[in-house]
């Protein structure tokens, strides 16, 4: 059963991606599990990066905020749907919406400090040169 910040999460992925024609994603246990050790991982050291995992996409975030998708949506504004691909400050955005992952799993930890870690995994991955224009349509 999926904890209330991970149907959050999910919640509000999938609202972004309704409002870009994009199917919701569902919740898989794989990518949570491996999203939430990630979680524990850079909480515990303190650390902030990604994992070395390939075959899922994955946002992290390091914030105070309860929910991150918001964050990492508002990289629309620096994507350019006239001219479809990858630049630098748009690939969570991109993942968020990307129209071929289906699945996704959310982790979250805490430092103890008030820091929270949160990683989602998707798969399939997003961000493939060549495949932003029919992955990434325009919102509504």
């Amino acid at each position: 059963m999926p904890s209330s910040f991970e149907s959050d999460v999910i919640k509000a992925h999938n609202e972004y991606r309704a409002n870009h024609n994009a199917a919701p994603l569902k919740q898989k246990d794989e990518l949570t599990n491996v999203a939430q050790k990630w979680a524990k991982h850079l909480a515990s050291s303190g650390k902030f990066g990604h994992s070395n995992h390939k075959d899922y996409g994955e946002n992290i975030a390091m914030t105070s905020a309860k929910n991150p998708t918001a964050m990492w949506y508002d990289e629309i504004h620096k994507y350019d749907f006239k001219r479809p691909g990858f630049k630098s400050g748009i690939g969570h955005f991109t993942q968020v919406v990307w129209k071929n992952s289906t699945e996704i799993g959310i982790g979250v930890a805490t430092d103890g400090k008030g820091t929270l870690f949160a990683v989602a995994n998707y798969a399939p991955a997003g961000n493939f040169r060549g495949q932003f224009e029919e992955n990434v349509p325009k919102p509504k």
